[in-house]
């Protein structure tokens, strides 16, 4: 597999053939200015942390625990990750206010830079896997 093709890839989950389940994660960086105070403490510049993208439910699906699921899901590679490339945190984009309460009952808090991006630190996104 090509390194398109892998970068492409992303992570699907499916159940019937009529819905979309999905997400996929990215390494990155995030400034400390951007960073929520949990999250740049005691960190060098820039912080290393995992990007959560394009984690959508199919809407007949959406109230099921899907998006819960796909979270959870996320983490678990994260966390899988973090051992390895020394992630710090895990960073999402809310499109949405729903989807930002959404990240917000599941422990991500907003960025003081901007209240659309939320992180969580990769040791308090374990803690929360038992609510997911």
């Amino acid at each position: 597999m090509s390194y398109r093709e892998r970068a492409n890839r992303g992570f699907k989950f499916s159940l019937p053939r009529v819905t979309k389940e999905r997400y996929c994660l990215a390494n990155g960086v995030v400034a400390q200015t951007s960073a929520t105070g949990r999250v740049r403490r005691n960190m060098p510049e820039p912080i290393p942390v995992m990007v959560i993208g394009r984690l959508a439910v199919d809407h007949r699906w959406q109230g099921k625990g899907m998006g819960r699921a796909l979270l959870r899901d996320a983490i678990l590679r994260t966390l899988q990750a973090a051992e390895i490339a020394g992630i710090r945190a895990i960073l999402v984009h809310a499109i949405s206010e729903e989807t930002k309460q959404f990240y917000e009952t599941c422990g991500f808090t907003a960025s003081p830079v901007d209240l659309m991006t939320l992180m969580v630190k990769v040791n308090d996104a374990t803690v929360s896997l038992s609510s997911l």
